[in-house]
């Protein structure tokens, strides 16, 4: 995961700005920062892959967040396994993070309304390509008493196709 730095500059062009606005700014790019770190340390292993997740893209645009990710590679310890297995790991633990990162999203922008994801994955050929979208809403929680990962995420708003018990491109 990358991270960007911000710098602000002290020169008389900032005396034009709003306090208030700069504020704003500020608070947004610390709840980012919360946002990325705890997600970097929280789910820096998923429980069927080691692997870390690659954040592509986190967007805050007003009360609006958007969110793109590599779903995690098949774990290493995997490899002996049948095929039909190591992918079906994949895609609950692409599922488990996808529920983590919504909660995780909503926890770390609390005036945020909805958040739109999209969850990609590496294929054969080397392109990336999306396993998991959706258009979340903060105050969704008709999902609590659903026990299915799949179904539990289908409530909350994430759109994916699965043949099986894995994930097939959108």
């Amino acid at each position: 995961m990358s991270f960007g730095s911000a710098v602000f500059s002290s020169g008389p062009h900032r005396d034009t700005a709003r306090p208030e606005e700069e504020n704003a700014l500020f608070n947004q790019l610390i709840r980012a920062s919360h946002f990325l770190r705890d997600l970097r340390f929280r789910l820096r292993h998923g429980e069927l892959s080691r692997a870390p997740l690659k954040m592509l893209r986190f967007q805050v645009v007003e009360a609006n967040l958007e969110c793109d990710w590599m779903a995690r590679a098949p774990d290493p310890w995997d490899t002996d396994l049948p095929s039909a297995i190591q992918q079906r790991h994949v895609s609950l633990q692409a599922l488990k993070d996808a529920l983590s990162v919504r909660t995780f999203l909503f926890d770390a922008f609390p005036a945020a309304e909805s958040a739109e994801v999209r969850v990609f994955r590496e294929s054969e050929d080397y392109r990336r390509e999306v396993v998991i979208s959706g258009l979340l809403h903060r105050n969704d929680n008709s999902a609590r008493q659903v026990q299915s990962i799949a179904m539990r995420a289908k409530v909350l708003g994430f759109r994916f196709r699965m043949e099986g018990d894995v994930l097939r491109k959108i």
